[in-house]
């Protein structure tokens, strides 16, 4: 039993880096200054929203799948 917890601790820390990781790598609703420079860009190349959409669904999955890892350790103890 005891091993089953740390692998499951080892993989709520997996899922955190991943969740953080994930998070960062998205583009936020105002880009601010990055935006600005790279808005000339998006014009004449078009913005890339395949990328945006499937960060979008890893954070949730990524969030569903941290929040019931922390559920199932918390009731283990």
């Amino acid at each position: 039993m005891d091993v089953l917890k740390i692998v499951l601790t080892v993989v709520q820390v997996l899922l955190s880096i991943a969740l953080i990781t994930a998070v960062i790598l998205q583009s936020g609703r105002s880009a601010g200054l990055s935006g600005t420079i790279t808005g000339g860009a998006e014009t004449l190349f078009g913005k890339k929203k395949g990328l945006d959409e499937l960060l979008s669904k890893v954070t949730v999955v990524t969030a569903i799948l941290y929040g019931a890892l922390c559920l199932i350790l918390v009731m283990w103890e």
